[in-house]
């Protein structure tokens, strides 16, 4: 029985989404060593640069900056360095079988602890141009301000 319950979000990726049309999420398992969990328990993690990779049939989360770990010794972990995802085998079949369709890329949307194990959400995404980026502000515009709008005449009618 773990001692944590529930899911406690370290790290989240937000620009992924506006930068990104995420295709397909997935949760994964991250190897991480001692001090590195307890820098993430810290809450202090950055995956604004991080990046997934499939390579010999294991897939591997890299450029994730997880700091040093304050109280740590000479055995403190390199900040960005390799870390091998824990998927199942069709799962990363899948994902390599996107990839190489082209145009697609793994990346890494949030950091979080469920019931105590550290986990990582990747999707399969392919880039936005800008006009897109541009296309999809101008309509969460619309939106708030349509939202905004009937708001208003609701509190109009009372």
């Amino acid at each position: 029985m773990p001692r944590e319950r529930g899911q406690k979000v370290v790290a989240s990726n937000r620009k992924a989404r506006h930068d990104y049309t995420i295709e397909d999420t997935y949760e994964a398992g991250l190897v991480l060593t001692g001090t590195e969990v307890k820098s993430l328990r810290a809450g202090r993690a950055s995956l604004t640069d991080g990046y997934a990779f499939v390579e010999f049939g294991e897939a591997w989360l890299d450029a994730v900056h997880i700091p040093e770990y304050n109280e740590g010794t000479w055995n403190n972990h390199p900040p960005r360095r390799k870390r091998k995802l824990l998927l199942h085998k069709q799962q990363i079949l899948k994902i390599h079988n996107k990839i190489k369709e082209g145009g697609y890329t793994i990346v890494p949307l949030s950091i979080y602890f469920l019931d105590g194990r550290a986990k990582v959400e990747i999707a399969v995404a392919k880039g936005k141009r800008e006009y897109d980026k541009r296309q999809t502000l101008r309509e969460r515009q619309d939106k708030r301000e349509a939202d905004r709008a009937m708001g208003a005449r609701r509190n109009l009618g009372d």
